[in-house]
């Protein structure tokens, strides 16, 4: 079988998985996509738009979501203080992404719980939360709509990109 924008893929229980494609927004790494809710979905080409418009995505649109992973890491790091073994100093958004990194399988999927659009999302791991890492998510491919502890939801309930969780 083949998805517009992936190409050939294989079945893995209830996901699609593609061969490694370079994804320039994540460092142009190879990356496999694993597509899931596929199948069942009666817009099958809002999948393909989202992996289109993600693999067109530059740089620029991570950097765009910095300040928002910034906040995440701030909030992790006020449980600590700089002497502990688990601090570690990051002297602002410019520098955030140099401490991140992505995750090898977006999951392109529908959030059917929240605002029914398809999002990819990445898993990626990150120096200052080792054990829950860093939740990346764009919104239809587009542009980066969630971040946070890795939970596996698309969304945040809310229309804020990062809800801290000290607030």
């Amino acid at each position: 079988m083949e998805i517009p924008g992936l190409g050939p893929v294989t079945r893995d229980d209830d996901a699609y998985l593609s061969e490694p494609l370079p994804v320039p927004v994540l460092g142009a790494g190879p990356c496999r996509f694993v597509v899931e809710g596929y199948d069942d979905d009666e817009a099958p080409e809002d999948f393909h738009a989202a992996i289109r418009t993600f693999l067109a995505a530059g740089p620029d649109t991570l950097r765009a979501a910095a300040p928002h992973i910034f906040a995440y890491y701030r909030d992790v790091m006020s449980q600590f203080s700089p002497g502990d073994e688990e601090y570690v100093e990051i002297a602002g958004p410019d520098d955030v992404l140099d401490h991140v990194r992505p995750g090898a399988e977006p999951v392109v999927s529908r959030d059917r719980y929240g605002d029914g659009r398809v999002h990819v999302s990445v898993e990626c791991e990150c120096a200052w939360e080792p054990e829950h890492g860093l939740q990346i998510v764009f919104r239809e491919g587009r542009t980066v709509s969630k971040v946070g502890p890795y939970d596996g939801h698309l969304s945040t309930g809310s229309a804020e990109v990062y809800r801290s969780f000290n607030a």
